[in-house]
């Protein structure tokens, strides 16, 4: 018999999804038929080989409200004629087309929530976008009965507000091997989208305070701004934006950092919530964290302390949590051999086996 199909859309760029390429190889290591469906950027490096399928769907517009016009129009005409047994929308900006091609071809369909997408910072504090986000999810999330998200927090709010119930899959890393090194260069990693909401904003002017220098690893639509107030407070020499680069790099910067850096603004509920995939990425290579004092990393620093949390987002703050890590050699050991005690749970080998179990009740 023929393996189950299943296509996943996104609006991003293939090569840089590790969530996605995590999820779409246990599929594909499973025996389903797996397509990952992205988009084309003027930047776009060749696609790199997969266990599973790839496809990329080219759009004039790169950005803003026709982009995302044009990307969900293609991308319906696409999944109307493609083969397959299930439709995952992932997150709220490509669900409009798994929704219509699933009626119209009685197909299933299945939602993967990694945001609570209309409570980012970036949907929240533009009301006119909010409106228009929100009145797409309340016509389509409660259609889609089947799904899953990266923590409880999440799908108790799915529940409270759709009345769906959906399973939990975390972003956990996968667990390989780790020989803790000696380090050279005691830097601080931020990795990770550079958007909205990250808290550059007073990041940036604690690096005044702070003996050490942090490398940015990642892109997003605070980026421009980002490198502005490093030019305003004269930091170019202690905080280094490198853009996006390929995971088999990030994983060697995650590797040798001293710090990580886990901060997000309490401006909508989605970053309250939220589970952010660098959490788990520094807890497995060892590497101690400035943390958000919110619910979900609470849990996790409640039984494995691995990260220092912060109450407050001001500079000061910011920079003497960093400082502890840098500075107090006890208080970094401590952390970072819990981190190793943390990673055997908090693993991708253990949160796949939920993510076949979902499909496999799904399909039979």
């Amino acid at each position: 018999m023929a393996a189950s199909t299943i296509i996943c859309t996104v609006t991003n760029d293939l090569n840089f999804d590790q969530r996605m390429i995590r999820i779409c190889n246990s599929l594909s290591t499973a025996g389903y038929e797996v397509v990952l469906v992205g988009r084309t950027k003027s930047n776009s490096l060749p696609l790199k080989q997969q266990q599973f399928k790839q496809k990329r769907l080219h759009c004039f517009f790169q950005k803003g409200k026709f982009f995302y016009i044009e990307y969900n129009i293609r991308l319906f005409f696409y999944l109307l004629f493609a083969s397959t047994d299930v439709f995952c929308a992932i997150d709220l900006d490509t669900i409009l087309p798994n929704y219509w091609a699933s009626i119209l071809r009685g197909k299933k369909r299945v939602y993967d929530a990694h945001e609570l997408f209309c409570e980012m910072d970036e949907i929240t504090s533009r009301p006119a976008i909010y409106k228009v986000w929100k009145g797409i999810e309340r016509y389509c999330v409660p259609k889609f009965k089947d799904g899953y998200t990266i923590g409880e927090c999440y799908a108790d709010e799915f529940e409270k507000m759709y009345k769906v119930k959906y399973e939990i899959v975390r972003n956990a890393t996968v667990l390989q091997p780790l020989t803790l090194q000696e380090y050279h260069d005691k830097y601080i990693l931020y990795q990770g989208a550079v958007n909205e909401g990250r808290c550059f904003e007073t990041l940036i002017p604690a690096m005044k305070d702070v003996n050490g220098i942090l490398i940015v690893c990642g892109e997003g639509n605070f980026y421009t701004q980002a490198i502005q107030l490093v030019k305003e407070y004269k930091l170019e020499d202690k905080i280094l934006f490198k853009g996006y680069i390929e995971p088999w790099l990030l994983k060697e910067f995650t590797r040798k950092a001293y710090v990580g850096i886990t901060l997000f603004t309490n401006q909508g509920k989605s970053n309250y919530l939220s589970m952010a995939n660098r959490f788990f990425d520094y807890m497995h290579y060892g590497v101690p964290q400035v943390c958000v004092n919110y619910p979900e990393y609470q849990k996790v620093n409640s039984t494995y302390e691995i990260a220092v949390l912060v109450d407050h987002l001001d500079s000061d703050s910011i920079a003497r949590s960093i400082n502890s890590l840098l500075e107090n050699d006890a208080l970094h050991r401590r952390l970072q051999q819990n981190c190793l005690k943390a990673r055997e749970h908090y693993c991708w080998q253990e949160e796949e086996k939920k993510l076949i179990e979902f499909y496999k009740k799904l399909l039979g």
